[in-house]
C-alpha cells in the first residue's frame, strides 16, 4: 500500500510539474494580447514583434532562475507546429482573402511563389556552398546545402500578413500574401524532395522525376482542397443542419477544414496548399449555406484560432532563441556563427531581389492597363516585405540539422543558431521597417483600395445583417455615387476574360449544386419565416 501511494504521489507530482509551464505559457499569451492592444496605434510595432520580445524576456528570466540550464517552457516540436498551429493560420488566410484580387493576380502570384522560390533556393544553395566550404564548416553535405536553400527561401507569411492590410493595399496584400502561401508550400515540397532523392547520382532522369513530383504534389494538393471544400458545401446545403442546431454546422465546417489538412498529410501531399484552397472554396460556397448566426460564429472562430496560433508561434520562437544547449556547442567559435548568419542574411536579400524584379518585369508585359502593373515602388515593397523568415524556416532547420531537437555536431549547431539569428533579425528589423516603408512609398493606397477592391461577399467584410448585405450595398452605391468615373465604367464593362467565363459557369452549374451567395437558409419559425408569412 505504501508503494502504491508513493507511485500515485509521484504521478501527481509529474502531472503538476507539466501543468506549471502550461499555466505560465497561457499567461504569457494573455500578456501578448494585452500588450498588442495597448500598442495598437503604434506605427512601428506589430503583434509578431511583441510576442518575440515577450518570449525573449521570458527566456532571460527562465535562464536566470534555472542558473543558465534552460530557457524552455515547452520543447519545440515539428508536429506541434505543422499539425496544430499552422493549419488554422493558412486556412483563415484563404477563408478571409479577397478572392477577386487574389485570382486576378493568380499568374503573378504563381510566378513569385513557385518560380521565384526555385530561383531563390538555387541562389542561396550555390552561395552557401561557395562561402561555407571556404570557411571549412564540417559535417555539411550536398544535401545540407540544398536544404539550406529551401529553408531560407521560406518567407514568413504570418508576420507579413500582420504588417500589410488588404483594405489599404489590396494589390500588395494579394501578391505578398499569395506568394507567401505558395512559397511556404513550395519550400516544404522542395525540402522533402531533397531529402527523398539520391543526390549522389544526379542526372537528367532524376531531375525530370523531381519536376514531375513537384507538379503532381502541387496539382493534387489543390484538387484535394477544392474537393473537400465542395463536399462540405454540398453536405451543409443538402442536409441543412441549421433547422435543428447551428452548433452542428459550425462544428462540421471546422472539422472539414481540418480534415482537408490531415488528408493531405495522410497522402503525402502539400497540406499548406490543400487547406488554403479549401478555405477559399468554403468561403465561396459553404459559408453562404449556413445560418446567419453560424456565419458570424465561424468567421470569428477561424480568426481567433489563427490569431492565437500566430502569437503562440512567435512567443515560442523568442524563448527558443535562448536555448543554452545550442549556443554552448558554438561558444568556441562565435565569430564563425556571426559570419554564417551574415552570409545567410545577404543571400536572402540577393535571392529575393533576383526574382522579384525580373519576374515583376515579365508580369508587367502581360498586363494591358497601367493600374494592373507593378510599379517600382510596389516592387521594392514586395521585395522588402518578403524578407522576413519565421517558424517554417525554424521547423525545417530543426528537421534537417537536429535529432529530437538536439544536436552535438558543430556544423549542425552553427546552422541552427544561425537560423535563429536570421529569424530574429529579419522579423524585428525588417518587420519594424515594413509598415513605415509602405506609408512612405505608397501614401495614397487606401482611397484607391476602396474603389478597386470592394468585395462584399468576403467573410471578413460584413457589419450589417448578412441576408440583406448585398441589397443594402447596391442601394448605397446607386444613391451615393452620382457620376461614375471612366475607371469604374471600364471595370463594369463586360469582357471575355477567364473571370467572366468562370462567373457564368459558377452561376449556371456550381451554385445550383453547392450553394453560395444567393442561397438563403430557411429556418421554420425564424424571423425569415415570420417575414414570409407577413408578406403572404
Amino acid at each position: 500500500m505504501a508503494d502504491i501511494l508513493w507511485k500515485m504521489g509521484a504521478m501527481l507530482s509529474s502531472d503538476h510539474s507539466s501543468v506549471v509551464p502550461i499555466n505560465l505559457f497561457v499567461a504569457l499569451l494573455c500578456a501578448c494580447i494585452v500588450i498588442g492592444h495597448l500598442l495598437e496605434e503604434q506605427r512601428w510595432m506589430n503583434e509578431s514583434i511583441t510576442a518575440l520580445a515577450v518570449g525573449l524576456c521570458t527566456g532571460v528570466v527562465i535562464l536566470l532562475t534555472t542558473g543558465g540550464k534552460s530557457s524552455h517552457l515547452l520543447v519545440f516540436s515539428e508536429d506541434l507546429f505543422f499539425i496544430y498551429l499552422l493549419p488554422p493560420i493558412i486556412f483563415n488566410a484563404g477563408f478571409q482573402v479577397k478572392k477577386k484580387q487574389f485570382f486576378r493576380n493568380f499568374m503573378t502570384i504563381m510566378l513569385f511563389g513557385a518560380v521565384g522560390t526555385l530561383i531563390s533556393t538555387a541562389i542561396i544553395s550555390i552561395g552557401a556552398t561557395h562561402f561555407f566550404k571556404k570557411m571549412n564548416i564540417s559535417s555539411l553535405r550536398i544535401g545540407d546545402y540544398l536544404a539550406i536553400g529551401a529553408i531560407f527561401s521560406a518567407t514568413d507569411s504570418v508576420c507579413t500578413l500582420q504588417v500589410l492590410n488588404q483594405d489599404d493595399t489590396p494589390l500588395l496584400y494579394s501578391l505578398v500574401f499569395g506568394e507567401g502561401v505558395v512559397n511556404d508550400a513550395t519550400s516544404v515540397v522542395l525540402f522533402h524532395a531533397i531529402q527523398s532523392i539520391d543526390l549522389s547520382h544526379i542526372n537528367s532522369s532524376i531531375a525530370a522525376e523531381f519536376l514531375g513530383n513537384f507538379l503532381y504534389l502541387f496539382i493534387s494538393s489543390t484538387i484535394l482542397g477544392v474537393l473537400t471544400g465542395l463536399l462540405s458545401a454540398y453536405i451543409i446545403k443538402k442536409l441543412y443542419f441549421g433547422r435543428h442546431s447551428t452548433d452542428r454546422e459550425v462544428a462540421l465546417m471546422i472539422l472539414m477544414a481540418y480534415l482537408s489538412y490531415m488528408l493531405a498529410e495522410l497522402f503525402y501531399l502539400s497540406a499548406i496548399l490543400t487547406v488554403f484552397f479549401c478555405g477559399i472554396v468554403m468561403s465561396h460556397y459553404t459559408w453562404h449555406n449556413v445560418t446567419e448566426s453560424s456565419r458570424i460564429t465561424t468567421k470569428h472562430a477561424f480568426a481567433t484560432w489563427s490569431f492565437v496560433a500566430e502569437i503562440f508561434i512567435f512567443l515560442y520562437v523568442g524563448m527558443d532563441a535562448l536555448d543554452i544547449e545550442k549556443w554552448k556547442v558554438v561558444s568556441d567559435s562565435p565569430g564563425t556563427s556571426v559570419m554564417v548568419s551574415s552570409i545567410l542574411l545577404g543571400l536572402v536579400l540577393v535571392g529575393r531581389a533576383a526574382f522579384v524584379f525580373p519576374l515583376s518585369f515579365l508580369s508587367n508585359l502581360t498586363k494591358k492597363f497601367p493600374y494592373e502593373k507593378i510599379d517600382i515602388k510596389q516592387q521594392v515593397t514586395i521585395w522588402w516585405a518578403g524578407l522576413m523568415r519565421g517558424a517554417v524556416s525554424m521547423a525545417l532547420a530543426y528537421n534537417q540539422f537536429t535529432r529530437s531537437g538536439h544536436t552535438h555536431l558543430h556544423g549542425n549547431a552553427i546552422m541552427i543558431t544561425s537560423t535563429i539569428t536570421v529569424v530574429l533579425f529579419s522579423t524585428v528589423v525588417f518587420g519594424l521597417m515594413t509598415k513605415p516603408l509602405v506609408r512612405i512609398l505608397l501614401p495614397s493606397q487606401k482611397h484607391t483600395a476602396s474603389m478597386l477592391s470592394s468585395e462584399p461577399s468576403s467573410p471578413k467584410s460584413f457589419a450589417v445583417p448578412l441576408l440583406n448585405r448585398q441589397d443594402s450595398e447596391d442601394n448605397q452605391a446607386s444613391h451615393n455615387v452620382p457620376r461614375r468615373t471612366s475607371l469604374r465604367m471600364l471595370l463594369s464593362t463586360p469582357s471575355h476574360t477567364v473571370h467572366h467565363y468562370w462567373r457564368k459557369f459558377d452561376n449556371s452549374f456550381m451554385r445550383p449544386v453547392f450553394g453560395g451567395r444567393g442561397f438563403v437558409p430557411f429556418v421554420p419559425c425564424s424571423p425569415t419565416d415570420q417575414s414570409v408569412h407577413q408578406w403572404q
